[in-house]
């Protein structure tokens, strides 16, 4: 067999998810689809490149026929047709699974990407708690001897697994000396050990798909599930995936998107905060009217922000796909109740408006949000279980409304930018030390957020922004300023030592490099990936 396991640590349970069968199907994989994936990714350096040079991105002139004829997604499961709520987080530790799976949501993203920092033991340990998932088997016990275990008093939500994006790798597993797809292995790994159980059960299996930059990366992905169904003996069409439209490029291949998937299709989520990210990626040195405001002040009622969600429900109905809502990601904190009350009508705001937009669902964070999300969608499905019959055709969206960068309100400040700055370095800090998710002031914030922030400094920077508060031009030399003072304010509120120097100091030397560089280095999670254990 070609390929290795490197293993930094033992983890418990690995021999019954690295099995020769098991390892022997990643292979398999991976012999088949590295290949292709390998050529997309060269793919969307030269589709960004081009964007950049002309400023634009359109539609795909050459998939007209497919957007212009008379087709739809297959019909959906009963485990799929009702999704008005969906709790997402990772897919370890164990306790956070289950806190997700007795949330009382409809489904729970489990998600093995942006929400899951990619250790040897979180790699081990998800998949170990997706089995216990699929098998109703899922316990712990914590040091303190508190147990957890799924309860049987709330319906148990559908399981969606989020593997990572196709540009991310394995270095625990190589083939022949190379680092796996870690797509590949999340998929393979969760397919491989639970696509029986749950094709019994009529439930799964079912994913989400991020990061996807073009059809033919959905195309891919639809190879990779008829391949893996074939070769296990489960009916053609049985895995149902729902993509993220959380990249630009993405949200002008909605269509297409759900045509290469139409046997295997769920529906299309509108993954905000890398929409964000990626969108400034694309134009980050296009000029000044790509500079978006203080990521605080960038809602989802910014008319391009309208336009993207509203096009992607038309899409979805049109097609007989699922339109599922962004995230709310607001941690209620009963220490601040004045504080977590007006969130909650923040959040109770965004979801009414997402229901009356016709999404059939929508994400929240944590289980203190789910009855909020299902009040605001059972106002509006009163009894139906989704929103598909609703077409939207009132709305009309053009490449330039996506693009409207230049109308939104807000402004850049001085202490945006010490904010982005601080939460990169935070975010990056725990993220090194083996947590994916984590409450950064009443936020739970994931991968995204840290990309975010780091390209909107790195963008101000090369486009010479002028801060409104301080009437500052943004320059590496005030960036690097900025960024010591947020170390020392980091270093004050971190009480271990250990801790900081451990994990603090490292972070605070990616961020700087990321916002500093010349060159502008696509994940944040690809040079961090280096230095985890």
């Amino acid at each position: 067999m070609s390929i290795s396991i490197h293993a930094p640590y033992e983890v418990p349970g690995t021999e019954a998810i690295l099995t020769e069968e098991a390892l022997a199907f990643l292979e398999e994989l991976h012999t088949r689809f590295a290949g292709t994936r390998n050529e997309l990714l060269e793919d969307r350096r030269t589709a960004q490149a081009a964007a950049a040079s002309s400023g634009t991105v359109d539609f795909p002139a050459e998939t007209a026929q497919v957007r212009d004829s008379d087709w739809s997604v297959a019909e959906h499961p009963a485990a799929l047709q009702d999704r008005r709520v969906e709790i997402t987080g990772p897919a370890a530790p164990a306790k956070m699974a289950i806190n997700a799976l007795n949330s009382g949501a409809k489904v729970w993203l489990a998600c093995l990407e942006d929400a899951l920092a990619p250790n040897w033991f979180n790699v081990i340990d998800a998949q170990r708690n997706l089995a216990g998932a699929a098998s109703g088997t899922l316990e712990f016990t914590s040091p303190e001897g508190k147990q957890y275990r799924l309860r049987e008093d709330v319906e148990t939500p559908t399981v969606v697994v989020r593997p990572r994006g196709w540009h991310l790798p394995e270095k625990h597993l190589q083939l022949d000396g190379t680092p796996t797809i870690g797509a590949l292995v999340d998929f393979g790994l969760h397919f491989f050990h639970n696509a029986k159980t749950l094709t019994e059960q009529g439930r799964g299996p079912f994913y989400y798909l991020p990061k996807l930059e073009h059809y033919k990366e959905a195309r891919l992905w639809d190879e990779v599930f008829s391949f893996a169904e074939e070769k296990l003996g489960i009916p053609h069409g049985t895995v149902r995936a729902t993509v993220l439209i959380e990249t630009l490029p993405a949200a002008f291949h909605m269509e297409e998107i759900l045509y290469e998937l139409r046997d295997h299709a769920s529906g299309l989520n509108a993954g905000r905060w890398d929409y964000l990210f990626s969108l400034i990626k694309y134009f980050r040195a296009s000029g000044e009217q790509f500079v978006l405001p203080d990521r605080a002040q960038v809602s989802m009622t910014q008319p391009f922000m309208r336009s993207y969600t509203e096009l992607l429900v038309k899409t979805c109905h049109k097609r007989g796909a699922f339109a599922m809502g962004g995230m709310a990601a607001f941690i209620p904190n009963r220490r601040e109740p004045e504080v977590t009350a007006q969130a909650i009508e923040k959040v109770r705001d965004d979801k009414s408006r997402e229901a009356a937009d016709g999404f059939d669902g929508s994400w929240v964070a944590h289980p203190d949000l789910v009855e909020l999300c299902r009040e605001e969608f059972d106002a509006v499905l009163k009894n139906k279980p989704n929103q598909l019959g609703r077409q939207r055709e009132d709305v009309d969206v053009s490449s330039a409304d996506l693009l409207d960068v230049a109308a939104a309100e807000g402004d850049v400040t001085e202490a945006g930018v010490r904010m982005n700055l601080y939460v990169a370095v935070y975010y990056t800090a725990i993220w090194l030390s083996g947590n994916g998710a984590v409450a950064i002031h009443n936020l739970m914030e994931d991968a995204a957020t840290a990309e975010i922030s780091r390209s909107q400094v790195w963008q101000q920077i090369h486009n010479g922004t002028v801060t409104a508060d301080t009437g500052v031009k943004v320059t590496a030399e005030l960036v690097s300023r900025l960024l010591d003072e947020e170390i020392e304010r980091l270093r004050g509120e971190i009480e271990d030592a250990e801790t900081f120097s451990k994990f603090f100091e490292p972070a605070a030397g990616i961020v700087r490099a990321l916002v500093l560089d010349e060159e502008y280095i696509d994940f944040l999670t690809l040079p961090a990936y280096e230095l985890m254990p």
